[in-house]
């Protein structure tokens, strides 16, 4: 069957998307930073920022739009804010060095603020919580994208399906990683329904005509909904002025999409990492993480629910799970690999029983 699971082990896969990289001009050490990321994604379940972007990400360097040789500059403004000049490099390069700098900052003076400007897409923005997670640090992750959304009240394309992020170290218990777009549904769920030739649910967006669609073909040439109406809109245009306006970067409308080979993106981020013992000892604070985590996960359940989930928590047991069983694809998905892997002479990705 054409929608059959094939599956490819986490390992194999960081390989392969490092030699395609490699294959196109990224340095190494930046090829491997960016094969981790996407693979993090695909091992999280979240299939519509992994691997698979691969294809697009590539259509963009093969014509000149992103930058595959460039390494981000970050650049110190006071001892606790920083810019990283992300040079048109790949978002994830940019992302991960502004990071590494708010929590270094956030390490000595408790917090840590760094806006990045010129950038690109950095895929799923749980991996830069999960980054100030490893480092001990509770965290706010902001991006701006592409115009999807309208605004309330609006019927056109102006604000970016920008997703919030945060997170929090926990103790013994799972950590707080919340990762959310504020549209109805993430725009990527949309390029991955068309991929597998799926169709959407009805309330996720409205084609070129306003009406309600279950073709995602159509939708993406319409606009997404946003949650909850005027708070989904809202959101959208807060993630513009923290990471568009602030940075120095593309906003209201200018940011250019990654399936775009027109222009640069032009995307930009606010990253805020914040030393959690600032107001108690650690170990205090990882308690009370702990009793927040049982406190949700134990609560009465509504009729028909089974379990009640922290957020993050369904990511981090999907991980646990394909880290053994590996990541799932369609053929269709393998053979677009492939075809990327075969233009600069690199061998196929490797799938398990094959």
């Amino acid at each position: 069957m054409a929608d059959a699971k094939l599956y490819v082990e986490a390992s194999e896969a960081r390989k392969f998307v490092e030699a395609v990289l490699a294959g196109n001009g990224v340095p190494e050490a930046n090829a491997a930073v960016v094969a981790k990321c996407l693979v993090a994604a695909d091992l999280r379940g979240v299939d519509t920022h992994g691997i698979n972007r691969i294809p697009s990400y590539m259509a963009r360097v093969r014509d000149g739009i992103l930058d595959a040789t460039a390494s981000p500059e970050l650049t110190k403004i006071t001892p606790v804010v920083g810019q990283v000049n992300a040079k048109n490099a790949f978002g994830f390069l940019a992302a991960a060095i502004g990071m590494d700098a708010a929590c270094g900052m956030a390490r000595e003076f408790g917090i840590g603020m760094v806006s990045i400007k010129h950038s690109n897409h950095y895929g799923m923005a749980a991996w830069v919580v999960k980054k100030a997670i490893d480092a001990g640090m509770m965290s706010l992750v902001f991006t701006n994208s592409s115009p999807a959304l309208p605004p309330f009240g609006g019927k056109s394309k102006l604000i970016g399906v920008s997703p919030i992020a945060c997170g929090a170290p926990g103790g013994k218990e799972k950590p707080f990683i919340l990762d959310m777009a504020p549209s109805v549904a993430a725009r990527g769920k949309i390029y991955k329904a068309k991929r597998r030739g799926e169709k959407i649910p009805l309330d996720w967006a409205l084609d070129a005509e306003g009406k309600p669609t279950d073709d995602p073909a159509a939708a993406l040439e319409g606009v997404m909904l946003p949650m909850g109406g005027p708070k989904g809109s809202g959101l959208s245009i807060m993630m513009d002025v923290f990471s568009g306006v602030l940075s120095g970067s593309a906003f209201a409308g200018g940011v250019t999409g990654p399936y775009d080979t027109s222009r640069p993106s032009d995307v930009g981020h606010f990253l805020v990492a914040i030393k959690p013992d600032l107001f108690m000892s650690l170990n205090d604070f990882r308690e009370r993480m702990d009793f927040l985590y049982r406190r949700i996960v134990d609560s009465e359940k509504a009729a028909g629910v089974d379990r009640i989930y922290f957020p993050g928590e369904i990511e981090q047991l999907t991980e646990e799970e394909r880290e053994k069983t590996g990541i799932p694809l369609v053929q269709a998905e393998i053979d677009a690999l492939n075809e990327e892997a075969k233009r600069v002479g690199k061998p196929p990705i490797v799938v398990k029983g094959q």
